[in-house]
Formats: C-alpha cells, sequence, structure tokens
C-alpha cells in the first residue's frame, strides 16, 4: 500500500489492513500466508492490474501467547470486493484454523463480490459460509466490522459467533440506500441503515460497539481471554489466592455483605441487576455482550474462584425484568455459546413473567421465546442458578430451573417463587369471597391486602420450592459468591449423557 492510500486510511479514522493485525496479535507473532498470491483474471483489463496479496492480509499468530488464525480485508486494493483469489487466500486460513483448533477473528473491510470475476466471486463466498458453518460451535469465529460490509460480506459474520462493530465507520446491510431509495422510495443513510448503532439497538446483530478501531480490537482480545481455543478445550483459568481453610462465612468481604442490602423492601421498586452482578465476580470484572439491545436481561462473561462463566440476568429497572422475544433470542444466542465452548452459566432470576400484549403474541413470543427453553434444555455445561426475588409462572421454569436442567438451584430469603404474584392470584383465589365481602358492605380494600399476606405466606416464598428440592438451598445474599466457587469445583467433573441424534430441532 502506497503512502497516499495510508494517509488516506488514516484521514478516515482508520487504519490499515496490516496495521489492524499488528494491533491485534502479540508483536512478532504474525505469520503471513500466500503474500504473494495475485488474482488470475484478465477480464475488464484485471490483466494490468495484479495487486501482491490481492485484498486481503491472512495468517496466524498470538494473542497473550495463545495461538489464533486471523484474516484482514484491504479496502484500498479493489475496494476490499471479493474475488477468487482473495476468496481462496480466507478459506485456505479457514481450514487452517479448524484444523489446529484455533480461534477465527476475520477483520471484514469490504463491499461485495468483485463484479469483474463474475460468478467465481459468488461460488467463493458459498466457500466461505460453508466453513463458517462447519466451523460453528468448533472454534471461537469473532467477526470485526471495520468499514462499510455489504451484500454477501455481511453473511459470513452473521455466521460467526460475535460481531464487534466501531461507531461511526462501520456499517453492514444487504441492500445499501440508493438501491432501497429506488424500490421502495424510502430515503436513508447509510449510519441510520446499517450503522454500528443500528445493528446494536434495533436489530441485535453487533455484540459491541467500539468507541475506535483500537477500542475494538482490544475488547477482542479481553473477549478471547474468556473463551477456550476450541470446543475440546477448557476456557482459561486465571490463578487466584485460595481463602483460608473455613467456611463460607469465614471469608465475607464487604463487597459480599452488601449483597444483603441490596434488594429493596418494596418488591415492585426496581434494582440494578449490575449491582448483584458485579459483586460476585472476581475483581468486579465483567465484559458485557449486546449491552444496548434487549436491556431487560444481561449477559456476559466473568470469572469466579477465576474460571470463566457466563451470566444470564434478568434487569428489573427494564420492563420490570419481564421475558419478550428479543430478550429471550439474546439470552439463548448467548447460553448456546457457552455450552459450546465449555463455559458454566450463571443465572440471576428476578423476572415477574414474559411481557404481555398483542405484539408479542402476533409477533411469535411463544415460538420464539420458547428458543430460550430450549437453549437451557439442551446445555450440557454447569448451570448455576439463583433466584433474587421475583420467579413467576413459566418465567421460573425458563430461567434456569432445576426442571430444565439446573445443577445447582440456590434462592435467596427475598426470593417469590409461584404461579404469581399475590395481587394477582388473591383475585382468582379468593374471587368469591371478596364478592362476598363487596355484597355485605365491608372493606374489600383491607380484605384484599390481608388476604395477599395471606397468600405470600402461603405461597409466595422460597421455601415451599425449597421443601420440594426445586431449590437446593436458602442463602444469605452474602453467600453467594461463595456458594457459586464451591458449586463450580464441583462441576468440573460434571458428566452428561446426551441422547444420540443427528441435531436438535430448535424452534427458529
Amino acid at each position: 500500500m502506497g503512502e497516499a492510500a495510508v494517509e488516506k486510511v488514516h484521514a478516515k479514522g482508520k487504519l490499515t489492513a496490516r496495521e489492524r493485525i499488528t494491533h491485534l496479535l502479540d508483536e512478532g507473532s504474525f505469520v503471513e500466508l500466500d503474500a504473494l498470491a495475485r488474482h488470475r483474471s484478465t477480464n475488464f483489463g484485471l490483466a494490468e492490474r495484479r495487486p501482491v496479496g490481492d485484498g486481503v492480509v491472512t495468517g496466524y499468530g498470538t494473542i497473550d501467547g495463545r495461538e489464533v488464525c486471523v484474516f484482514s480485508q484491504d479496502s484500498t486494493v479493489f475496494g476490499g470486493s471479493l474475488g477468487e483469489v482473495y476468496g481462496e487466500k480466507i478459506v485456505k486460513v479457514m481450514d487452517l484454523a479448524v484444523k489446529t483448533g484455533r480461534p477465527l477473528i476475520g477483520i471484514n473491510d469490504g463491499a461485495g463480490a468483485r463484479i469483474q470475476e463474475g460468478v467465481v466471486s459468488l461460488g467463493l463466498y458459498g466457500e466461505i459460509f460453508y466453513r463458517n458453518v462447519r466451523a460453528s460451535g468448533v472454534i471461537p469465529q469473532i467477526s470485526l466490522i471495520m468499514g462499510a460490509a455489504a451484500g454477501g460480506h455481511v453473511y459470513s459474520p452473521a455466521l460467526t459467533d460475535f460481531i464487534v462493530m466501531v461507531d461511526q465507520t462501520s456499517q453492514m446491510f444487504i441492500t445499501g440506500p440508493d438501491v432501497i431509495k429506488t424500490v421502495t422510495g424510502e430515503e436513508v443513510t447509510m449510519e441510520e441503515l446499517g450503522g454500528a448503532n443500528t445493528h446494536m439497538a434495533k436489530s441485535g446483530t453487533a455484540t459491541y460497539v467500539a468507541s475506535d478501531e483500537e477500542d475494538a480490537l482490544e475488547y477482542v482480545k479481553e473477549l478471547l481471554s474468556y473463551l477456550p481455543s476450541n470446543n475440546r478445550a477448557e476456557p482459561p483459568r486465571l490463578p487466584v489466592a485460595q481463602p483460608a481453610a473455613g467456611s463460607i462465612e469465614d471469608t465475607l468481604t464487604e463487597e459480599d455483605l452488601e449483597l444483603d442490602t441490596l434488594i429493596p423492601d418494596s418488591p415492585n421498586q426496581p434494582y440494578d441487576m449490575h449491582e448483584v452482578i458485579r459483586r460476585i465476580l472476581d475483581d468486579d470484572e465483567f465484559l458485557e455482550v449486546q449491552a444496548e439491545y434487549a436491556t431487560n436481561i444481561i449477559v456476559g462473561y466473568g470469572r469466579v474462584d477465576g474460571r470463566s462463566v457466563g451470566i444470564v440476568a434478568n434487569q428489573p429497572t427494564q420492563f420490570a425484568g419481564c421475558l419478550d422475544i428479543n430478550a429471550s433470542e439474546k439470552a439463548a444466542r448467548f447460553v448456546r455459546t457457552c455450552d459450546a465452548f465449555n463455559i458454566p452459566i450463571v443465572t440471576l432470576v428476578d423476572v415477574p413473567g414474559f411481557l404481555p400484549g398483542t405484539d408479542q403474541e402476533y409477533n411469535g413470543i411463544i415460538r420464539r421465546g420458547a428458543k430460550l427453553l430450549y437453549a437451557y434444555g439442551e446445555a450440557t455445561v454447569g448451570k448455576i442458578t439463583v433466584i433474587t426475588r421475583k420467579a413467576y409462572g413459566g418465567a421460573y421454569d425458563v430461567m434456569g430451573s432445576k426442571h430444565m436442567g439446573a445443577d445447582v438451584n440456590l434462592a435467596w430469603p427475598t426470593a417469590q417463587i409461584a404461579v404469581m404474584g399475590a395481587s394477582g392470584a388473591v383475585g382468582f383465589v379468593y374471587r368469591s369471597r371478596l364478592k362476598e365481602a363487596e355484597q355485605k358492605g365491608e372493606d374489600v380494600d383491607a380484605l384484599r391486602l390481608e388476604l395477599q399476606q395471606e397468600y405470600e405466606d402461603t405461597l409466595v416464598n422460597p421455601y415451599v420450592a425449597a421443601a420440594r428440592g426445586y431449590v437446593d438451598a436458602v442463602i444469605p445474599p452474602s453467600h453467594t459468591r461463595g456458594q457459586i466457587a464451591t458449586a463450580l469445583r464441583l462441576l468440573d467433573r460434571k458428566v452428561v449423557n446426551v441422547p444420540p441424534k443427528k441435531h436438535g430441532n430448535i424452534p427458529l
């Protein structure tokens, strides 16, 4: 790449294809493949333009000492468009990643098929898509979108496990603004149509929106620190100081004790579930995934006792923590990713039910909500569930219940496990009594409050579920971190025998 081309890239606040690899990998570790490859096409004057590398840099190297395979597309060569040799180079490094059991990182900055090379470009797209599918669940696949990815360039990232975009400089779309205006008459900018914030908050396609390219590359490094190299390996485990011998009570920290007073007295008052998450993870470190999409559920990675864990948690500050279509699909995708790569799942539950409404019903909450049920039921990794407050109705079953295969289920004394909340249940259970009181001119509101308290004392508590073994223990909130750490040590040796089958049929 000439100096003028480099300056043009830098003027846009972007790095070159090679600079991106340099920032991503350990210093001096990159080994390039097919550096001398050139396209073979002679049509439309291409014979006179045969740049070395053909617009994509491929190879392997290390991140924090761990081997990874990588490709980085160069938008200054034919606009980053995919031709035969360009595609063959990517296919080759993908095959190498699967063969050696190494994560694959794709740095995408290209705008569709190379028209001058004809159908061969489409064929190579198909070869790449096929390999994305074959590698799914075998090695972690991470995509960075560093420019405008259009047409066929967006489907490979869509098939990978994680997509990182950059604010204001990344776009993804199938058809661009000009085509949309011609066909539908709609006027939309590239950023509105397929910008990073669109794919974070609206479509849910993006895993993370970075402030700049360096931030995007750092996020990928941190993400990899929680993931194994492949599905046969265990996630990295960090060394931690082992506590002195004794009970959980003997090792409580100030942060642990803060959990005892975190839940508000009123069951309808929200609290930020991030405050719970922060207090149960090592060093308060939590790498959130899809943070601005379906914010009524929180998913992301952290560590407990040095072990990688996936966190799934209802968020009471958003829709009271109700599950809806987007939250169900977001969590289901995350649970399946954790299961594919041997990462135990910790579920924090405060869910009053599924979000009611015709919009949810018409758009398929039954089928799409069932994806989360399927994901939990399918997962064979260690599953630990902590009910902090509400666990009502079918949502109780969905959120990592014992009935769906969870291994260790805990509840705080504030847990409310029931078919529904007291205010709703009283209208059903005591309908006749309330009607009779009204006819007699009695104080119905006072009676309703009395009956609600009676219902709560009888059914809306964690002890009924604990008596049936649906909850293994009712614990002080301050003991949560210690109990999770103990359960993770136990589940290190978990073995599950899955009935032989080609694959399940998740309700897509």
